[in-house]
């Protein structure tokens, strides 16, 4: 159940901003969204690149896309913390988007949300896919701003398939685009991606290649991906997927300029952050680290599925980092 603690709004102008390859963010406005008691310590909670600020609650973008772990009472308890959430850069529905912006761009976004909040240092970071990434660069960049890193399926470099699977989605959405039809290239882009993001034994256990009524051609994995591929093209803009599927790939960070401790979380059936990489990583940390495993049907999505196999241990972090 979706927690009832009273949330708001805040942003930040920060106009134009120079990124780290040279290129500029135009207008830029910080959207965040606060839960939880003035007073308490403070998280920031970072989700994948459609995740929004919307943490804990509905809002126009609808449920929050992690109040079953966010919530008073729950394994994140707003009664106990301050929870942050952050639009990602671009905006949505900018008329802009930059050339190029990477991890340590938005880890500059969310240092200057909490300058603006005048939260000098934040109890923790906790970050799933891309927000994990941005959380590592984070704690490279601002090792004094930063006590402790939660890092659910995110590794410090882009696994070589991942990226060649997100380059023939941004090669389709560019079709896309340069044929008239953004939309369509993004649903097509999303599908592909959904193939990614789960994996073979989920699909054959779900679905068993019955042609659907509406259309004797398409079977019902098809229109599964169909309909994911419709709902993120109804809430993305072509040239914002460009940006921030890039930014995946662009993201390095130097394990070893980490002391930040930090607890790496693990579907071991995750395709796109697979668990040599994530040993890789928690092994060349250069503060305390543990690496914590599960497993899924659900692979790379496992942070938006397997709440049960989480739950104890994002609890028991957050146990840890208030003692």
């Amino acid at each position: 159940m979706a927690s009832m603690t009273m949330a708001r709004d805040i942003s930040v102008d920060t106009g134009n901003t120079d990124l780290q390859r040279g290129c500029v963010l135009r207008d830029d406005v910080i959207m965040g969204r606060i839960y939880g008691p003035d007073n308490a310590p403070a998280i920031v909670v970072l989700g994948g690149i459609s995740a929004t600020r919307f943490v804990a609650d509905g809002g126009r973008l609808g449920r929050g896309w992690w109040s079953t772990l966010v919530r008073e009472g729950g394994p994140i308890d707003l009664k106990k913390f301050r929870v942050i959430g952050i639009d990602f850069a671009p905006n949505v529905g900018a008329d802009s988007c930059p050339e190029s912006i990477t991890t340590f761009d938005q880890a500059a976004r969310v240092k200057a949300l909490l300058d603006h909040l005048n939260i000098s240092k934040v109890r923790a970071i906790i970050g799933s896919s891309y927000g994990g990434m941005t959380g590592l660069a984070f704690a490279q960049t601002y090792p004094d701003r930063i006590e402790n890193l939660l890092v659910i399926g995110a590794g410090h470099k882009p696994y070589p398939i991942g990226v060649g699977w997100r380059g023939i989605q941004r090669r389709i959405v560019r079709l896309g685009i340069k044929a008239g039809h953004p939309k369509d290239g993004l649903k097509l882009a999303r599908e592909l991606a959904m193939t990614t993001y789960r994996t073979p034994e989920e699909f054959s256990d779900r679905f068993d290649l019955k042609e659907t009524a509406q259309n004797p051609s398409m079977f019902d994995i098809c229109d599964y991906l169909g309909s994911r591929g419709d709902a993120f093209a109804k809430q993305m803009n072509a040239e914002r997927f460009l940006a921030l599927s890039e930014s995946i790939d662009l993201h390095r960070v130097e394990p070893e300029l980490i002391s930040t401790p930090t607890l790496l979380m693990s579907a071991i059936s995750d395709q796109l952050a697979p668990l040599s990489e994530m040993r890789e990583l928690r092994d060349r940390l250069n503060g305390p680290s543990d690496l914590f495993t599960f497993t899924s049907l659900f692979g790379h999505d496992a942070f938006l599925k397997e709440y049960d196999a989480m739950s104890p241990r994002i609890e028991q972090f957050c146990k840890e980092i208030l003692s």
